[in-house]
């Protein structure tokens, strides 16, 4: 490809910051969007050829066929886009997006994923703009990049499957977005320098990102040669309506006290592997039978922190927060995980 940009592109980065920040905080001001969760693209088109690749340079064209043609129809003939590959899924008016839909779209088959973009088709939403025919728009103010975007998307159809992400100059707005987003998909908002460049690979931009709490059981641990003591705990929760446990996640990030007290106090609960509580929904082979698995009686209650679910399991390994000694473990249920949408996702397409 001949285009006016350095390849591959390393993408701009965020880092997390705690909470959302005023739009004055830094000079020329900021702007908010959505954080997408989806897999993070790079539009790559010079003519006839389209690739797009990830935020680590692996190619993801084999994989979504119809993003290939949304960008045939809709993207000038020489482009770089920053984008956010997602699957919509639910109701009009209360969609969300299905990480697990999007997950399973990566596959080898080239038949599969044929059947897959008709079943459940990808969408493309662009937030950037890096290059447009001879242009390098890089060193360009964010907000002259963002008026470029929206000159390109007054071409595009949004019922074909590529969109413009929703942008708000108000803090107050992108709040309100901020507290709306949680248990859609959206899992927190972009804060951007309106004046900024795009630097390659740095993270010049800020995420705010939700973080939820829960109360699991702890139902064993695994052993790792690297460490003393736990290696990583397994959490799980009862059924919303009955008493059947559910597997939901581990925690693994302590310190290296943690892991020796933690082993010291559960140690005492260990059963047979045989014994061990029937767990739904374990990932992998469905069981947790293993030489470095020690079963417990799930009589212990621990807190959490998570940021995000995939339908009833942590996405990402939980963050511990402190033992509930005053908790039962039967009221440890997978209810509390339960949050519905309070937006509409097209809301934020624009």
């Amino acid at each position: 490809m001949q285009l006016p940009i350095d390849v591959p592109v390393a993408p701009m980065l965020a880092r997390l910051v705690g909470e959302i920040p005023d739009t004055d905080s830094v000079p020329g001001g900021y702007l908010y969007e959505p954080k997408w969760d989806g897999f993070r693209c790079i539009v790559l088109r010079d003519g006839a050829q389209i690739e797009l690749t990830s935020r680590m340079n692996k190619s993801l064209t084999s994989y979504f066929p119809e993003i290939v043609e949304y960008v045939r129809d809709s993207l000038p003939t020489r482009c770089v886009v920053d984008t956010e590959i997602f699957v919509p899924s639910g109701p009009m008016g209360a969609q969300h997006l299905d990480w697990d839909a999007l997950s399973r779209r990566v596959h080898p088959s080239l038949r599969r994923v044929a059947r897959m973009a008709e079943q459940t088709p990808a969408e493309m939403v662009a937030f950037d703009v890096l290059a447009l025919f001879n242009t390098d728009l890089r060193p360009k103010p964010f907000t002259e990049r963002r008026k470029v975007l929206e000159d390109l998307f007054t071409r595009a159809d949004p019922a074909g499957g590529l969109h413009l992400t929703a942008q708000t100059s108000d803090a107050e707005v992108a709040r309100g977005w901020y507290d709306s987003f949680e248990g859609s998909g959206l899992d927190g908002l972009m804060v951007k320098q309106a004046d900024g460049a795009y630097e390659y690979g740095r993270r010049s931009w800020l995420k705010v990102k939700h973080a939820r709490t829960a109360e699991a059981v702890v139902v064993g641990f695994r052993r790792n040669p690297r460490h003393r003591g736990v290696g990583s705990l397994i959490l799980a929760m009862y059924g919303a309506g009955d008493e059947s446990l559910h597997y939901v996640g581990v925690v693994n990030a302590l310190t290296d006290q943690q892991r020796v007290e933690m082993a010291e106090e559960l140690l005492p609960l260990q059963v047979a592997l045989a014994d061990a509580p029937i767990l739904n929904g374990v990932p992998g082979t469905g069981s947790l039978t293993s030489q470095s698995l020690v079963a417990l009686q799930p009589t212990r209650v621990m807190e959490v922190s998570f940021d995000q679910l995939e339908g009833s399991q942590f996405r990402h390994p939980a963050q511990f927060r402190r033992w509930r000694v005053d908790r039962d473990p039967r009221t440890c249920r997978l209810d509390q995980l339960s949050l519905d949408p309070t937006y509409d996702l097209a809301s934020m397409l624009e």
